[in-house]
């Protein structure tokens, strides 16, 4: 039995649309990117995060390897409608109508986007950092959808939540959002932001109504998961979905 654990979304879509994010429990990498690190980027040995990418792909049962991404926290998506990269592709979203095409962004903090039609025919991945929300990347997301966004179904991973994730004047300007998104810090001139709030207001002004999240703070459940900013060097956990 794989020792390995990962999470579901929990969220209400068609029995064909498959979904999880992993959490850094199963892998082989040593500290500090114990142990299910699966990010090439972060300065672990390459044998063991290899191995870790596939001892994922065995215990989810994957269909086909991930589409890796190099993230730079744009607002580029990737469009799989008939080639699969044999690259990695630099963006910070997937989306696809194709069957058992594996989409996948890695996260530490980040909040990872989960989104699919009311009928599983098409879905994508969104890494929304602070910088992809105030650029837009959720709404150029779900302008890529055949669907209107009535019927659109989004589900958020585990990020960084409000009580940990301190930013300043000039991160809260570009984030936007309405002021119960927002805690006063201590600190003078900073705030702490919820990106769970931030992301379901700007779904709601696109007409997606059907939003939910995890109620996990990747910084406070360190057994759980990777947090840049509680470690600084650390390693990555990878969302991921696709249609059967």
């Amino acid at each position: 039995m794989s020792d390995i654990k990962f999470l579901q979304p929990n969220w209400s879509v068609p029995s064909c649309v498959k979904a999880l994010v992993s959490t850094r429990l199963g892998g082989v990498s040593k500290a500090p990117y114990e142990s299910l690190n699966v990010g090439r980027h972060v300065n672990d040995r390459e044998k063991d995060v290899l191995t870790n990418r596939h001892k994922l792909i065995e215990a989810a049962s994957l269909p086909s390897e991930p589409i890796w991404l190099n993230q730079i926290h744009s607002t580029e998506i990737i469009e799989l409608e008939s080639v699969v990269p044999n690259q990695t592709p630099t963006c910070d979203g997937v989306i696809t109508s194709l069957k058992k095409i594996v989409c996948a962004v890695m996260t530490a903090d980040c909040l990872p986007l989960f989104l699919c039609d009311q009928a599983g025919t098409q879905v994508a991945l969104l890494h929304a950092g602070w910088r992809g929300l105030a650029d837009g990347i959720i709404e150029k997301g779900i302008a890529l959808f055949n669907e209107s966004p009535q019927n659109i179904i989004a589900w958020a991973g585990p990020c960084i939540s409000v009580d940990c994730f301190e930013i300043g004047a000039e991160v809260r300007e570009q984030l936007g959002g309405p002021d119960s998104a927002y805690r006063a810090s201590s600190s003078s001139d900073k705030y702490y932001a919820n990106l769970y709030q931030l992301t379901g207001e700007r779904l709601a002004q696109l007409g997606v109504t059907n939003y939910s999240y995890s109620e996990y703070c990747s910084f406070k459940n360190e057994a759980l998961f990777f947090s840049h900013r509680r470690d600084q060097m650390t390693g990555r956990m990878v969302s991921l979905i696709w249609i059967e």
